[in-house]
């Protein structure tokens, strides 16, 4: 009785532990690679990187002193915006995230104070 009582024991452990990472890690995984697909999506039309390299080149090579000004102000205006859209949607996916692990600790909660 006592090494059945031990057993079931250590599989409630083994199943919240395994429950844990599955939860936690998998979801962490899920979220951060849904993210990073949906990034290199918009970085095709967004260009932060090549917009950053070549930030301060004048536009469509015109050497003149108005594509280097246009250059400027065009490119610092996509890489303001990119950086804006992707800090929003990192934001969202975090928001997102902190949901789904706050989601197991509010089922407990209801489970202790169901009209609470």
């Amino acid at each position: 009785m006592n090494i059945a009582g031990i057993y079931l024991l250590n599989q409630l452990f083994y199943r919240i532990y395994s429950f844990l990472i599955h939860w936690y890690w998998g979801g962490f995984q899920f979220f951060s690679g849904k993210t990073l697909r949906i990034l290199e999506r918009l970085d095709r039309s967004l260009a932060l990187k090549v917009s950053l390299r070549y930030w301060l080149k004048p536009l469509y090579q015109d050497y003149s002193f108005l594509g280097h000004v246009l250059g400027f102000i065009f490119r610092t205006g996509r890489i303001l915006a990119a950086i804006l859209i992707y800090s929003v949607i990192c934001l969202a996916v975090f928001i997102l995230y902190a949901f789904w692990a706050m989601f197991p600790f509010y089922i407990i909660y209801k489970g202790f104070y169901p009209y609470a």
